[in-house]
């Protein structure tokens, strides 16, 4: 992430998360350590896995303090092994403490969602087809969940609704058909953007590519349904495979030749990847 990204996107949402976890104040914390002393503290890695979020782990720290210092022996997007030293943290004993928790909140849920992004990945492999991901993000979390999933190889699908045209369901319902709802989003819309269309079945895929849809997402479909959808498209649209697709059923959509499959598995299933601070000692 560039450092004007973090600045203008990230840091609020970072001092948020630290509110959230430091009300008034740190209670154990001031207990135990009075007073400012330097001290160092590991962090490990518990278990193999893609690390991301290593930037945001340590901009946790010097927003408490920016005197801190952080010595990476990795970099975002590395495989990492169980037990491996990924880095030390140095600093005022009080802020390793305090910061703790945050840092490893967002690193171990980013580095979850880019070790499972890339195990879906590889499924994909020597295929056309590319992985993206969807807004099933949680609240607060996208800018760190859709870049865990760069990371770990996959592509990002519009950031947010004001981001690019996709019609879906309510929306060709609210106008009263695709053709209709295509029709209107290009009269609205700027000429630069590219408009999708979700379809659920082949009289919508008709339609869709008849209104001149850019994209058309054929969702929830059959294997078979789908691969007669494309043949209808031939290539006159780009095409986009979603539906509850998973890591455990996407080998069943390689052999299609789709241009996109997206998954909210990637962002919204993916568990955490275990890293944990270690060995905290003043120096």
């Amino acid at each position: 992430m560039d450092p004007i990204t973090k600045k203008l996107n990230v840091d609020h949402l970072i001092q948020l998360a630290l509110q959230e976890d430091i009300s008034s104040e740190d209670v154990t914390t001031n207990a135990v350590m009075p007073e400012a002393k330097p001290g160092e503290v590991e962090l490990l890695c518990k278990e193999d896995g893609i690390i991301a979020g290593l930037e945001i782990f340590e901009r946790v720290f010097k927003l408490l303090d920016e005197k801190t210092e952080v010595e990476f022996f990795a970099k975002d997007g590395d495989e990492v092994k169980v037990g491996q030293r990924l880095a030390v943290v140095r600093g005022d004993i009080r802020v390793l403490l305090s910061g703790e928790r945050t840092a490893l909140n967002y690193l171990q849920r980013m580095s979850g969602i880019a070790t499972y992004t890339h195990s879906v990945a590889a499924l994909l492999e020597g295929s056309k087809t590319r992985l993206l991901d969807t807004r099933k993000t949680t609240p607060n979390m996208r800018i760190f969940e859709k870049y865990a999933v760069r990371i770990g190889g996959g592509y990002n699908h519009r950031y947010n609704l004001s981001d690019g045209v996709l019609l879906k369901d309510n929306h060709i319902g609210a106008a009263g058909g695709v053709k209709e709802a295509v029709k209107m989003a290009q009269d609205y819309a700027p000429f630069v953007r590219k408009i999708e269309v979700e379809v659920e079945n082949l009289d919508m895929v008709r339609e869709a590519v008849e209104a001149g849809a850019d994209i058309i997402m054929l969702d929830n479909m059959s294997h078979d349904m789908m691969k007669e959808a494309i043949a209808i498209i031939d290539g006159r649209a780009k095409t986009e495979c979603s539906g509850n697709v998973t890591k455990e059923n996407i080998k069943n959509i390689v052999d299609l030749g789709v241009d996109f499959v997206s998954s909210g598995a990637l962002t919204h299933s993916a568990p955490i990847l275990d890293v944990s601070l270690k060995n905290l000692h003043a120096i």
